[in-house]
Parts: structure tokens; C-alpha cells; sequence
């Protein structure tokens, strides 16, 4: 599913819980990824009592942008969809033609989502939740593992994990699990990294945190794609001046369309890899050395180093024959500044 062509990433939009609970608002959201070009609309399933301690899970995130200074709470606030909400999202996904992806986390709505999407996506801070691992790798869709926070070893562990349970493809996404992430610690060759250590057993691409810049340039994803990515997760919102949860650190429609414009033209600058020499006709033609005289030759006179010289023309035999020719006689004679034809050779 993510063996992509190269600056053609698999884009998902995640809108998470910027919808704030509002079945509407997530459908223009839908929408808005659509028309923008995105490939996925995602979002997060998951209830408040399963995933965070009451009274122990403080934030991690930049509380000058979310206040909430404990998970618990913040999750509370947008956990009242159930299956008849994300069933009803999946059917706005298909109807506009993205697909539909929302982070299980827990048990329950691996079962739930299992059956609306085309892959399932484990967050960074699940990378070592083995009931959780081996519960996605056994529904036998595609996983999309984000890596943020973690060791080398603990991706190594992870990915045998999954593979012991069943899973037969797997996406690695380098991401920083900071909210949101300086760029001077996006640390961007980590794709490479991961790329070089496991590249023979999955796909690699990238799940940002980095705040757009005031202009709404988004450099990391763009540096992403520029290094391979096959996968590029953002966050999504339709209001980055939204206070807290996840709008200040996601683009909007119009940034995630001019990201979209700018792979085709990394697309169109890329190419293919092969030399295009159809396309450089003319500089073959008129560009290249050809064989003259370096000054006047008797006809029956032997052609040597000394009296040739190679000059860029678009007539004459090409340098390339070099060789071939030097030690030849002259069967004509010839002023200086004269190409060497091939019916000048004896």
C-alpha cells in the first residue's frame, strides 16, 4: 500500500480531535482534505478511563498552547463519539473519495475500525503496547507505526512484535513526540536512519509536529518528501488560530493544497532517474567536439595529433572517434579550421 513512487507520499491529514466533537465540523474538515489533495482523513478513537490515569497522567505537551495540564482531562473532553459516529465519518470519507483512518487505543476499537479502514495507525506513545500490537497485526491490514520517543532497539522490538502476530506490511514514521516540535530538534535525517536500519522490512516516511511558519510554509514535510518518504502524516485543522488541543501546530486547507503543489513540482523537477538525451538533441548535435584540421593537410597525408584539433561543431566526426581516426590519411586535402568527414578517410 505505501511502496510509493519517489515525492508521491501517501498524505494523512490528521485531523485527531480538532473537531472539537462536532459531527459537522469533522465533515467539513473531510472535505477540506479532499479538495486539497490529502489521502486519508484521520482521527483518534479512543475513551478517557482506557487510555489515561485519572489522577496520574500529567501533560506532555506546550501547556502555554493546551492549558490542560492533565491527559485525563483532555482526553474526557473528546470522547463522546462511538461506533455510529466514526462508522458515519467512514461514509463521508468514501463519499468524497479520501480514505478514512482513525488511531485505535485500546482493544475495543481495533475491533471497531478494523473493518472501516484500509490500514491501522499505532501512535508513537503505543510503540510497546504489546496486547495493542499484536491485536493490529492480527486483523492483517497494513500498520503504520509512529516511532517518536523511541530507541533503535525498542523500533527493532516493536517490529518483530508485529511481524510475530502477523503483520506482513509496516510503515515506520520518524517522528518527535514534542507539541509542538522546535524545528532545530525535527531532526529530519532520522528518516534516513531508519531508512538504513530497516528499510529491507517496511516502508519509511514522516509524522510532523513542527509548527507551520507565520507565512504558513511547512519546510519539514517538504524536507520529508525530498528525502524519500512514502508516508507523511500532518496534523489537520480548519482554524490555526484555534486554541489548544492540536490547531497550532497543523496546517489548513490551503496549506496542505500548496504542500500537495509543491510534490508535482518536485515530481516534475525529480524525473526519473534516466538520462533524457532525446529531450538534449540539440546540444549533442551542436555542442560537442568534432575532429578538424589544426592547420592545412596534403591529400595522402597521414592525420595526427598534431595537425587535428577538436572543436565544438555540428559537423565533422565526433571526438569520441578519436581514436579511429589519428593514424588515418587524408584522401583530400584540407586548409586549416576543416572538419574531418568520413569520406576524407583513406
Amino acid at each position: 500500500m505505501f511502496d510509493r513512487p519517489y515525492a508521491d507520499p501517501y498524505i494523512i491529514a490528521e485531523i485527531g480531535m480538532n473537531y472539537e466533537g462536532s459531527m459537522e465540523r469533522a465533515k467539513n474538515m473531510i472535505s477540506a482534505v479532499a479538495r486539497a489533495g490529502g489521502h486519508a482523513a484521520k482521527f483518534q478513537t479512543y475513551k478517557a478511563e482506557t487510555l489515561a490515569s485519572v489522577h496520574n497522567s500529567p501533560s506532555y505537551w506546550d501547556t502555554t498552547k493546551e492549558p490542560t495540564a492533565s491527559q485525563f482531562e483532555l482526553f474526557q473532553r473528546f470522547d463522546s463519539f462511538g461506533p455510529a459516529e466514526y462508522r458515519e465519518l467512514a461514509e463521508h470519507c468514501e463519499s468524497v473519495g479520501v480514505d478514512f483512518l482513525s488511531t485505535p487505543f485500546d482493544l475495543e476499537a481495533v475491533d471497531l475500525l478494523s473493518p472501516l479502514m484500509p490500514a491501522i495507525k499505532i501512535a508513537s506513545a503505543d510503540l510497546t503496547n504489546v496486547p495493542l500490537l499484536r491485536k493490529v497485526a492480527a486483523t492483517g491490514k497494513p500498520v503504520i507505526l509512529s516511532t517518536g520517543a523511541s530507541t533503535h532497539e525498542e523500533i527493532e522490538w516493536a517490529l518483530d512484535t508485529l511481524e510475530a502476530a502477523g503483520a506482513v506490511e509496516i510503515s515506520l514514521l520518524h517522528c518527535v513526540l514534542r507539541y509542538p516540535t522546535p524545528e532545530q530538534h525535527a531532526n529530519l535525517l532520522g528518516i534516513q536512519e531508519l531508512q538504513r536500519r530497516f528499510g529491507d522490512r517496511v516502508q519509511v516516511g514522516y509524522s510532523d509536529h513542527v509548527a507551520p511558519r507565520a507565512s504558513g510554509a511547512t519546510p519539514a514535510i517538504e524536507i520529508a518528501a525530498t528525502l524519500g518518504s512514502r508516508v507523511i502524516e500532518k496534523h489537520f485543522t480548519d482554524d490555526r488560530t484555534g486554541v489548544g488541543n492540536d490547531h497550532y501546530h497543523a496546517i489548513d486547507e490551503q496549506g496542505l493544497a500548496a504542500f500537495v503543489a509543491y510534490l508535482a513540482e518536485l515530481r516534475t523537477l525529480a524525473g526519473t532517474g534516466v538520462p533524457n538525451v532525446d529531450e538534449q538533441g540539440a546540444a549533442i548535435k551542436n555542442a560537442r567536439r568534432r575532429i578538424f584540421t589544426s592547420r592545412p593537410v596534403a591529400a595522402g597525408e597521414s592525420l595526427r595529433e598534431d595537425n587535428l584539433i577538436a572543436l565544438r561543431a555540428d559537423t565533422g566526426i565526433e571526438i569520441a572517434h578519436w581514436d579511429r581516426v589519428v593514424g588515418r590519411s587524408s584522401l583530400n586535402a584540407k586548409e586549416a579550421g576543416e572538419p574531418i568527414l568520413e569520406q576524407d578517410l583513406d
